[in-house]
């Protein structure tokens, strides 16, 4: 069963945040839009690209009113050691939640059990928690967050423009589709 405009399960998980440990909870994050960006382990290899890379363009989502949480199988202890280590983690701003039980990474259906682990998945979630992006990954493939930060605005235009959608390619500006009979076989 697909988790598309299914709404999040409730969860409460403890997170590194700006240096502090903070609870997260499902009923916190709703009221805007957010990214559930869930990655194996800390103190790994392809983790900290991702990481790193949704960290440089964190500003930018926070400007389209989106939050960003990564969630790995480590605990919030282990995500400040890893920040207070790694010079790429510690320009990390968002909350990176701990889920050491794997409950947050089964209720997305991430989680490989036979490693405690989780898949490389992404989420987006709309202000009522319901999501509208799932995308999950093997462990070797690495993420973009510029293509994300181009699916959080296709998202984001759909939900404010009922009746249309947009194509492949879709950036903000460029134009979208009215789905119509007048449409069919013609694109």
């Amino acid at each position: 069963m697909s988790l598309i405009n299914t709404t999040i399960k409730p969860f409460k998980a403890q997170a590194y945040h700006n240096g502090k440990f903070v609870e997260v909870t499902d009923a916190a994050v709703k009221g805007k839009w957010s990214i559930f960006f869930f990655y194996p382990a800390d103190f790994t290899f392809v983790c900290p690209t991702e990481l790193g890379d949704l960290a440089d363009l964190y500003p930018e989502f926070q400007k389209l009113g989106v939050e960003c949480y990564s969630v790995s199988t480590d605990t919030h202890f282990v995500h400040k050691a890893w920040a207070d280590a790694s010079e790429t983690i510690k320009k990390i701003n968002y909350p990176m939640i701990g889920d050491p039980t794997g409950a947050i990474s089964r209720a997305f259906d991430v989680m490989i059990e036979e490693e405690g682990l989780a898949l490389r998945g992404t989420f987006v979630c709309d202000p009522d928690g319901v999501i509208k992006v799932a995308e999950i990954h093997d462990l070797g493939i690495g993420r973009d967050a510029k293509e994300l930060m181009r699916k959080v605005q296709a998202a984001q235009y759909v939900a404010s423009h009922p009746g249309e959608v947009c194509p492949a390619k879709w950036t903000p500006g460029e134009k979208t589709l009215a789905p119509s009979l007048d449409l069919v076989g013609k694109i």
